[in-house]
């Protein structure tokens, strides 16, 4: 019950940013004519996986990733690495880890998303 309320919350947060938030200039064309903003929505069951890299994702988070991804990996990359997605709490480092964790065939390698890589997690020599 608790988990509910929580992703209920998140979801509500996630509407009223995106319901605020101007349009992301220049990002548009990785999901064609939706922004990465919108499509964030699609992905509201993957919050707690996009927080904790050690929880599970849902069904229905590995599906909304895998419908992305399928369709544009640079628009998933750009979902998963937006603005909107860190309001909510998500952790960019976190959040494109959830497609291996989905055992997703095509998906972003590492901690390399598109021809984004996280800076942190960078390996040193």
């Amino acid at each position: 019950m608790r988990y509910l309320v929580s992703a209920s919350a998140a979801a509500l947060v996630l509407a009223a940013v995106l319901a605020a938030a101007p349009r992301l200039a220049g990002a548009k064309d990785e999901c064609g004519a939706t922004p990465p903003d919108q499509e964030a929505l699609k992905l509201v069951p993957c919050v707690a996986a996009g927080k904790d890299p050690d929880s599970k994702p849902s069904d229905r988070c590995c599906a909304a990733v895998k419908e992305i991804g399928e369709r544009s990996p640079a628009c998933l990359c750009a979902v998963l690495l937006s603005k909107i997605v860190r309001r909510v709490g998500v952790k960019p480092e976190v959040a494109i880890t959830i497609p291996k964790r989905c055992d997703l065939a095509d998906r972003p390698i590492g901690y390399k998303c598109g021809d984004y890589t996280m800076p942190s997690l960078q390996l040193k020599d």
